[in-house]
């Protein structure tokens, strides 16, 4: 399906929106943000009044392809310059120490900040025309930008997805559906060495090819680490409760729900795993994407659609434990997680 990218008087529109203090939709290769002036701590307050999101936790700060990205922190390091270099512009969040001018409230409170460059046409167009606005004024124009949802809701990867959750409230510049599908991988270089706060396109593997060491992994026991976007426990959650489960588990579930005489289950499973349950006349069927980066771009569309699909109860059949899987795997984890508090 050939895309139609807004033209240069919307993207203009949208800069001035952004330099006007407005909050302005856009995609990026990950999900698409909600955006405004990264040095504006009013613009930045309505980012979190929008989402409903708790002021202490930070947002990602988006860059022009000609920023400067040394101009956002203390100090750039030389294994920050290796995987900008590699992997930018992309889906890789560096977290370092912010700048003193850099407001507070995009960091949470923090004396760290996230920044990124997206790769996508629509998202550098945006960033370059609000970066040429500042030019003269001592500022750099970046745009805060966290998922355009609701927080704890599934983050959005078509402009659709924004308008279903804000409305007409939010102005969206549309750029087609997502490319990678989930959000960037976050890796902290604050406190003198690498460590993975949120994983995502941009493997470990690969972080450790360009900097030749692997970073600290995710695994609940880094109390120092700061605190990054989407790193909550319970996270990314379709309204529809949501189970992760071995296929084990999942067949007395769906047994016992089918005895009861109540209405569909949703299944997301292997084929091969899935046999008769896949027929059912109680199931609601949908055969899970065989690697790693195709269930990453269509997790969320399909989150999105389950809850549309009238259903009781979402059974996911859980994933390979391997490094190949961990980004699905923290996205779905904390999914199941919403609603594991609840019971």
């Amino acid at each position: 399906m050939t895309i139609i990218y807004p033209s240069a008087a919307q993207i203009d529109e949208a800069a001035a929106l952004l330099d006007a203090g407005q909050l302005v939709a856009f995609p990026t290769e990950t999900v698409y943000g909600l955006g405004g002036d990264a040095e504006n701590p009013d613009a930045i307050a309505r980012i979190y009044a929008a989402k409903g999101r708790p002021a202490n936790h930070p947002v990602i700060v988006h860059l022009a392809p000609e920023a400067d990205p040394g101009y956002w922190v203390r100090e750039l390091p030389a294994d920050a310059r290796k995987l900008i270099d590699a992997f930018w512009p992309g889906p890789l969040t560096l977290i370092l120490k912010r700048a003193d001018h850099i407001p507070a409230a995009v960091s949470g409170g923090q004396d760290s900040v996230g920044v990124r460059m997206p790769s996508h046409p629509v998202a550098q167009q945006l960033l370059s025309a609000f970066h040429a606005r500042r030019l003269g004024t001592g500022k750099q124009g970046g745009v805060a930008g966290p998922s355009a949802n609701r927080f704890g809701h599934v983050s959005p990867t078509t402009a659709q997805h924004v308008r279903d959750e804000f409305g007409s409230a939010v102005h969206v510049l549309d750029g087609g559906a997502a490319d990678v599908g989930i959000e960037s991988t976050i890796l902290d270089l604050s406190r003198g060495f690498p460590a993975l706060l949120r994983p995502g396109h941009v493997s470990p593997q690969q972080i450790a090819d360009v900097i030749g060491a692997a970073p600290r992994l995710p695994d609940g026991s880094d109390a120092t680490a700061p605190r990054a976007s989407g790193t909550l426990k319970a996270h990314y959650a379709p309204r529809t409760p949501l189970a992760l489960l071995p296929f084990a588990l999942i067949e007395p579930l769906i047994a016992a729900f089918d005895q009861s005489g109540g209405g569909k289950i949703a299944l997301v499973a292997r084929a091969s795993s899935a046999g008769e349950w896949a027929h059912a006349a109680h199931v609601h069927f949908v055969a899970a994407p065989e690697n790693p980066q195709s269930y990453a771009r269509d997790l969320y569309g399909l989150l999105r659609a389950l809850d549309r699909a009238n259903v009781e109860r979402i059974l996911i059949e859980k994933l390979p434990e391997t490094l190949e899987w961990i980004a699905v795997n923290d996205r779905l984890g904390r999914a199941a997680a919403a609603f594991e508090q609840e019971e």
